[in-house]
């Protein structure tokens, strides 16, 4: 066997164009799944409008945490040198930001305080992710600048966010829900806007597979966070096992698999040769319309998907007698405009990369949209058979009527695959 050759060591490694996702990437994104989760149960706790305006409000800024990190990968190999201690280091903000999200708005007696403690580890984990990136392009003075104004935004809304958690205590009669409210969409929308407002001059897309590949496996984990809500309303654990316990999840394991199949059979491959094949800034601008904006939407109808599918999978769960009974509060509802809202974020992106509209997924959504006002008062069996019967239908369409395309697309899939194992056998070969 040859022997590798050594290098001395940099504290930093850029990435090249055949990047991988890195081992420790993955790692962090489980924190995610617990964040996922939290916010789901944060959402399924408050079903009513200001619980759901919260929940995306935290989503909206949780989503950034995860967008820095994935950026640096753009620049940096976060598997060596100094980046996997820098990457444990947010692990741990990450954490703590996922454990305040049930309390980022409010305070339990005899506890830290959550609105504070939210905003706090929010800029500790955006500085590590700035402050690694800010190294990696130290002598690209034009990137500098576009991180300058980024690290401005963050400390604008981190100081945004710590005036709405000290509202409590400011002197007067004040609406504090509120003006709270519209402090966390000001600090958000100072976020996003800025992010448009600082263009596309001086960013890079060094590994455009890698890339597209980290948003599949984010979208990946929101599914698993889905799944494992859906089996936490099944309410087995101390409980015996129900018929009715059975048909729901399974039932609602049906949507789900529909809605994974919605977006990785076709959608994911030919987004990501898209992005392979477009020129630096039009492939820039590709990456922050279609991935960065238009995948919080995916992932906010998963989660608003969760939140309803563990509220109506509980109420089946509670005895035969439920099943032919409307579920109560807004869990029909969401469960609805969860899943429209996904249709609808995958229909921008598919529009946004690829330049078309698939029918099929329209008529999915007018199905949902026409549906979802009387939901909740139909029998809670009858609501959650019906969506999985359109989510399946959407899907049983494309594959009759784009069965031509699909096949296409997954030959090219097929010989990429081929054309990447052939070279690594035949470079693990060389190395006997």
């Amino acid at each position: 066997m040859s022997k590798p050759r050594t290098s001395r060591w940099e504290p930093v490694r850029t990435v090249a164009a055949g990047t991988r996702v890195a081992r420790v990437e993955v790692f962090f994104d489980l924190i995610f799944v617990y964040g996922f989760f939290n916010l789901s149960r944060f959402v399924a706790e408050d079903l009513t409008v200001r619980g759901l305006v919260k929940g995306l409000l935290v989503l909206a800024l949780l989503w950034l945490c995860w967008v820095a990190h994935m950026l640096v990968a753009q620049r940096v190999r976060l598997g060596e040198g100094i980046a996997p201690l820098v990457t444990f280091a947010a692990m741990g903000a990450a954490l703590a930001i996922a454990l305040t999200i049930p309390h980022a708005f409010g305070d339990l007696p005899d506890g830290i305080s959550g609105p504070v403690l939210f905003p706090l580890w929010y800029f500790t984990l955006r500085c590590l992710h700035l402050g690694l990136h800010w190294y990696a392009v130290r002598k690209v003075p034009v990137e500098r600048r576009q991180l300058t104004r980024i690290g401005a935004a963050v400390f604008v809304s981190t100081g945004l966010l710590l005036v709405a958690a000290f509202l409590p205590w400011l002197p007067g009669d004040l609406d504090t829900f509120g003006v709270r409210i519209g402090l966390w969409t000001l600090a958000v929308l100072v976020e996003y806007g800025t992010g448009l407002a600082v263009g596309l001059s001086g960013w890079r897309l060094a590994a455009p597979g890698h890339f597209a590949e980290r948003f599949e496996l984010i979208v990946i984990i929101a599914f698993g966070e889905l799944i494992i809500s859906i089996g936490i309303g099944s309410g087995v654990l101390g409980q015996p096992i129900t018929w009715p316990t059975f048909f729901a999840s399974l039932v609602g394991l049906t949507a789900i698999a529909s809605l994974w199949w919605l977006y990785f059979d076709s959608l994911a491959f030919a987004a990501e040769l898209t992005i392979h094949a477009l020129p630096r800034r039009e492939r820039v601008a590709l990456a922050r319309d279609g991935y960065i904006y238009l995948h919080l939407p995916i992932i906010a109808g998963l989660i608003l998907l969760a939140a309803g599918g563990e509220e109506m999978v509980r109420f089946l769960s509670a005895g035969e007698t439920h099943v032919f009974e409307p579920v109560h509060g807004l869990g029909a509802t969401l469960l609805y405009a969860g899943v429209a809202l996904y249709l609808l974020a995958l229909i921008a992106f598919q529009f946004r990369t690829l330049g078309t509209v698939v029918w099929t997924r329209v008529v999915g959504v007018l199905l949902i949209a026409g549906i979802a006002p009387p939901a909740g008062r139909l029998p809670a069996v009858v609501a959650l058979g019906l969506l999985a019967v359109i989510c399946l239908g959407v899907v049983i369409a494309e594959i009759v009527f784009l069965a031509d395309s699909r096949r296409g697309l997954h030959e090219a899939l097929r010989e990429e695959r081929q054309a990447h194992e052939a070279q690594e056998t035949e470079w693990r070969r060389r190395q006997r």
